[in-house]
């Protein structure tokens, strides 16, 4: 997961024998868009075609359906560009400029330690990001690399017109299931196509990917550019210990409850399993997504092998006076703040971290009282969500018009509160203050249905009233998140001060230490930003048995039972015939991938489009620690599976044409 400014084509010409020019990487980098929600994409025509995963788009999908037009139960074809709905959340960016600013970071923090660290860099970054979004068609964020040993400066073009072109049944878009999640063979149509506008027409995006003519070749190089989320290959033993024994299972533990939740939920008929589809999704993937990452992390042997990397660093540095005096006690401290995190941490988690646990009232309310309080604070003195340079973002997410479903609200909400109670204690000041006499159901009952959040233009008048507003408003859901807010900022402030300044000066002096000896020549961790793998279409073996690379329409056929979750959509069945069973659908690759790479382009030498990233194989969830090249997969959607199901079953001919495969 190499950043553009320093891809090591010399590496990729050595094993694959050809190497990327500037001017490819330049093409690719252009070429390529990051989908703020957490995903990417890329540009597949000059006028702003995007292509991303199904699962991806699937918030805009849920957005865009009614009880009456359910567009993940139905799919959905735009035959005109009249037929193109907004997706209401939806952001598209691409990567226009990367400057180093390493020096203006590392001047304003260098000596200092705990809360001045933590307001040095909180205003440098602030200074250089509002310097650099001069437009609210720009967005700009420094970007910490090597845990702090170079800081990046990336602006973007921001495309918040956003609208929905293509899109598939999820029955095709999602086959398998959960059971079929993060395995391989696989059998999924997970793409989507949606187009950024500019002043109400398709914005003008060149370069774009063209698609490729032969499709994936069993051997060949293949490259994914996307923006990888987070990994945590160069934390230190200490953090992943933190995460082994605390983060993953406490979060799966929660996850886990609150997936039965809606699953009861669902059961109560089609429109309740509509409304909860979305979330049930994205709790079903982060639970098995968190599962392999701690399986990884308790493995003895990937344990042991994550020791010996950091106790050969730490011995390389020992083995250099200089660098022992200025690092060698890095990881002592890093381990003593965690020491301290691991004391409220509960605290730290539900009253700020997760607070509300995804209910949508309960943001928007939360946003609201934040950004007010902040919007009178200096903006180097800002929360950085709430900075100047992010107010385009803050103003998207509060007056968007996506549906808000009140029984659901109400059951998420309610949960939240019930945990707030569990894990804190009914003795809680923040409990009590919240909760009174009351149970967690009544409170959030109570707020769900007396509030009026769910109308845009009360959000605008609340957030043009400022504080004023805030504190005079009898809403229930901005009283309750009010009264969090408080108690939210005082442990979020000790967290910055004594935990993440103490990690971020350490980090840096640590990640000097490795700068000084590899320099670039290892990738710096995921920071959902925009970065380039490569690899090649590559087989594995699992339990001895040797696992194809491709997998075909013949074995989506043969996988079908009718039942869920491999039960095909009607158009499927009806397109039986009209199908080639050799058709590729699914295959796997050797690049370096993790969440965010979802909807990521798979390309190759001449940098055209071969498939489309959607997930990883079993073996690739350790991926967050390691990555094993053995065994380590890409899944991803194969370009003449692509092509074959636009054609023979859904007809999308406007599609076909605006990619260049309108002639069979």
């Amino acid at each position: 997961m190499w950043t553009f400014n320093h891809f090591p084509s010399d590496a990729v010409a050595k094993k694959y024998g050809f190497k990327p020019t500037q001017a490819w990487l330049d093409t690719v980098r252009l070429g390529s868009a990051r989908l703020t929600e957490g995903c990417s994409g890329s540009f597949v025509s000059p006028d702003g075609l995007v292509m991303t995963n199904h699962h991806c788009a699937h918030n805009c999908i849920a957005q865009l359906s009614t009880a009456k037009k359910d567009l993940s139960k139905d799919g959905f074809v735009a035959r005109t560009l009249a037929d193109e709905p907004r997706c209401p959340t939806m952001e598209v960016n691409r990567l226009t400029d990367i400057r180093d600013v390493t020096k203006d970071v590392q001047g304003a923090t260098q000596g200092l330690q705990g809360e001045p660290f933590e307001d040095a860099q909180r205003a440098v970054f602030a200074r250089l990001e509002t310097a650099c979004a001069t437009r609210d068609d720009l967005r700009c964020e420094v970007v910490t690399l090597y845990q702090g040993g170079r800081y990046d400066l990336y602006t973007y073009e921001r495309m918040q017109d956003v609208r929905l072109v293509f899109a598939p049944e999820t029955a095709i878009a999602a086959f398998g299931g959960d059971p079929d999640n993060f395995e391989f063979p696989r059998y999924d149509l997970d793409v989507s196509f949606m187009r950024v506008y500019r002043d109400g027409k398709p914005a003008r995006t060149e370069p774009y990917f063209r698609w490729s003519k032969g499709g994936p070749k069993d051997g060949a190089v293949t490259f994914v550019p996307g923006n990888p989320g987070s990994t945590s290959r160069m934390n230190t033993l200490a953090q992943l210990a933190y995460q082994r024994d605390h983060s993953l299972p406490e979060n799966l533990f929660w996850r886990s409850e609150l997936r039965g939740r809606l699953q009861e939920f669902a059961r109560r008929g089609p429109e309740f399993a509509r409304m909860s589809e979305e979330r049930l999704f994205e709790l079903e993937n982060a639970i098995k997504s968190m599962k392999g990452g701690r399986e990884a992390l308790v493995e003895p042997a990937f344990w042991a092998q994550l020791s010996d990397n950091e106790r050969a660093l730490r011995a390389k540095v020992g083995q250099d006076a200089k660098l022992q005096q200025q690092y060698g006690d890095a990881w002592d401290a890093s381990a003593k703040a965690m020491d301290t995190l691991k004391t409220f941490r509960r605290e730290l988690r539900m009253l700020e971290q997760m607070a509300g646990m995804g209910s949508q009232l309960f943001d928007v309310a939360a946003t609201l009282v934040r950004a007010t309080e902040e919007a009178g604070k200096p903006n180097e003195q800002r929360l950085p969500e709430f900075s100047e340079a992010n107010r385009p973002a803050t103003e998207q997410f509060l007056f968007n018009p996506a549906p808000m479903y009140p029984a659901l609200e109400e059951l998420v909400l309610g949960f939240y509160l019930t945990r707030l109670r569990e894990d804190l204690s009914p003795d809680h000041p923040a409990v009590k203050a919240v909760l009174g006499k009351d149970s967690p159901e009544v409170v959030a009952k109570r707020a769900v249905r007396g509030s009026q959040l769910q109308t845009v233009a009360v959000r605008r008048k609340l957030l043009a009233g400022g504080t004023a507003a805030i504190a005079a408003s009898k809403d229930p859901m901005v009283i309750l998140a009010r009264t969090l807010d408080g108690p939210a900022r005082e442990v979020r402030k000790r967290y910055e001060n004594e935990v993440a300044a103490v990690l971020k000066r350490n980090g840096e002096r640590i990640g000097h230490a490795r700068f000084d000896l590899y320099g670039t020549a290892v990738a710096p961790d995921a920071t959902f930003t925009p970065r380039l793998s490569y690899g090649s279409v590559q087989g594995y073996t699992a339990n001895g048995k040797q696992v194809a690379p491709f997998t075909t329409v013949a074995g989506l056929y043969a996988r079908a039972t009718g039942q869920e979750p491999f039960k095909l959509p009607p158009s499927w069945l009806r397109a039986k015939a009209k199908l080639p069973p050799e058709t590729p659908l699914n295959f796997v690759t050797s690049n370096d991938i993790v969440g965010g790479n979802s909807g990521s382009p798979i390309l190759d030498a001449q940098a055209e489009i071969v498939g489309l990233a959607f997930d990883g194989n079993i073996q690739s969830l350790g991926g967050d620690y390691g990555f094993d090249a053995a065994v380590n997969r890409a899944v991803a959607v194969d370009s003449r599976g692509i092509e074959a199901a636009l054609r023979q079953v859904y007809g999308a001919e406007r599609l076909l044409k605006e990619l260049g495969l309108s002639t069979p």
